[in-house]
This record gives structure tokens, sequence and C-alpha cells, in this order.
């Protein structure tokens, strides 16, 4: 399953990946509670989900993120366009419970939200 969210603003991919690390994880996205642990672009987080290792890459234009212990492979992007970014959630399942969907597409408004806010204060 996929779930997408923009973000109206111009942002260079640079900018974009040097706000978005570990440590800002719990200040973007409300669904994110905690940085656990950190070693370099990997850690552990406290999410909506529990306790999960996460990832950090740096990809073109952006980054992405893995959960690479959750039974569903969780990974998300965040990559800037011209004029907006793009937010790409994908699990590896074409179908879930509707309760886990849910979260999921609220885990997804979170980033929207938190990148919103972040990039455009006072808007």
């Amino acid at each position: 399953m996929e779930f997408y969210r923009r973000v109206e603003s111009k942002c260079s991919a640079a900018q974009l990946q040097a706000l978005i690390t570990l440590e800002q994880l719990p200040s973007l996205c409300a669904s994110i509670d905690t940085l656990l642990e950190q070693r370099g672009e990997e850690g552990q987080i406290y999410c909506v989900w529990g306790a999960f290792e996460v990832t950090r890459q740096k990809i073109r234009d952006g980054v992405r993120f893995t959960l690479p212990g959750c039974i569903n492979a969780l990974a998300w992007t965040i990559t800037a366009n011209p004029d907006h970014i793009v937010i790409h959630c994908t699990i590896n399942r074409a179908e879930h419970d509707q309760d886990f969907i849910e979260s999921i597409e609220q885990f997804v408004e979170d980033w929207r939200t938190g990148l919103a806010e972040a990039l455009n204060p006072g808007q």
C-alpha cells in the first residue's frame, strides 16, 4: 500500500536533507514520540506503533527512512520538487486492517503538518 501527502513549499533537496535528521524526527512528526538511541544514520524511535529500529538515507532530492524490523516493512521518503515537498509512505501489503491504515494515514498527515510548520513558519 502507498500513502502520499504534499507540502506546498519551495525547498531545495539540500535544505530538506539538513532539516530532516534523526534528531529532528520527534519535532517534525507528532506520531514519533522520541528518538531513543542514535548511531550515525541509524537509531531507535518510539512511535505510534511502539519502539522500532530506524535508518535514514540521503537519496536524490531528499531522504528515505526505513523501519527494518517492522513486519510491514514500513518506509517513507520525503523529497523536494520545484514547488512542493512529497511525502510517500509504503508498506509491503496490498491490504490491511482499517485501524492500521488509519494510523498510517495519520502518520503521513503528521509529517505533512510538521513539515509545513517547519518550512513555512507563521502560515
